[in-house]
C-alpha cells in the first residue's frame, strides 16, 4: 500500500470528499423531507380517518332518522286506516240509530194503526147497535101501540 501524504490525499480526495459530503447532505435532506412528508401523511391519514368517522356517524344518524321516519309513516298509515274505520263505524252507528228510530216510529205507527182500526171497528159496531136500538125503539113503540089497541 502506498502512503500518500495528507496534502496529496486532500488534493485528490478533497473533491471526492466534497462530493461524498454533498451526496450525504443531499440524502440527509431527502430523508428529512421524507420524514416531514411522512408526518404530513400521518396527519392527513388522521384527518381522513377522523373525517371518515364523522361521515360514518352522520350516515348512522341518518339511517336512524330514516328508520324513525319509516316507523312514523307506518304509524300514520295505521292511524289513517283506523280513522277511516272509525268513520265507517260512526256512520254505521248513525245508520243503525236511524234504523232503530225508524223501527220505533214504525212500531208506534203500527200500534196507532191498530188502535185506529179498533176504534173504527168499535164505531162501526156502535153505529150498528144504534141502528138496532132505533129499530128496537121503533118496535117497542109499535108494540106499545099494539098493546093499547088490543086493550
Amino acid at each position: 500500500m502506498t502512503h500518500r501524504s495528507f496534502a496529496s490525499v486532500a488534493r485528490i480526495g478533497g473533491s471526492h470528499i466534497a462530493t461524498h459530503c454533498n451526496t450525504r447532505h443531499h440524502i440527509a435532506t431527502h430523508c428529512s423531507t421524507l420524514q416531514h412528508t411522512g408526518q404530513h401523511i400521518a396527519v392527513l391519514k388522521g384527518r381522513i380517518l377522523q373525517h371518515t368517522a364523522m361521515h360514518c356517524n352522520a350516515l348512522q344518524h341518518t339511517a336512524t332518522h330514516c328508520n324513525t321516519l319509516q316507523r312514523t309513516a307506518t304509524h300514520y298509515t295505521t292511524l289513517q286506516q283506523l280513522a277511516a274505520h272509525s268513520n265507517t263505524l260512526h256512520h254505521t252507528a248513525t245508520h243503525c240509530n236511524t234504523l232503530h228510530d225508524t223501527a220505533t216510529l214504525g212500531n208506534a205507527l203500527q200500534r196507532t194503526t191498530t188502535h185506529c182500526s179498533t176504534l173504527q171497528h168499535t164505531a162501526t159496531r156502535c153505529n150498528a147497535l144504534q141502528h138496532i136500538a132505533r129499530h128496537c125503539n121503533t118496535r117497542q113503540r109499535t108494540a106499545k101501540h099494539c098493546n093499547k089497541l088490543q086493550f
